[in-house]
């Protein structure tokens, strides 16, 4: 799995939208056109699905998890991080 090199979007205090696709038959980030898609094998329950996403959106952009913040869309497939 090779993930996008997002490092220059790392950037304190910004926000990032990212569209989900759980269940999908694998883990991966790709960038279609502007918007980031984040796919997870996971399943949407009990935010096990949120929280791959933070995972793999974190090594993407080359930081730790405990720096994205989930601000909006905890149930939705679009969803916004804040990068601490």
């Amino acid at each position: 799995m090779t993930l996008p090199d997002l490092s220059a979007r790392a950037i304190s205090g910004t926000d990032i939208v990212v569209r989900v696709t759980p269940r999908a038959s694998r883990n991966g980030v790709t960038l279609d056109g502007a918007t980031i898609r984040v796919t997870v094998t996971t399943v949407p329950e009990d935010g096990k699905a949120t929280k791959a996403v933070i995972k793999l959106l974190a090594k993407a952009l080359g930081i730790a998890p405990s720096r994205l913040t989930l601000t909006r869309g905890a149930t939705a497939r679009d969803k916004t991080f804040r990068i601490e």
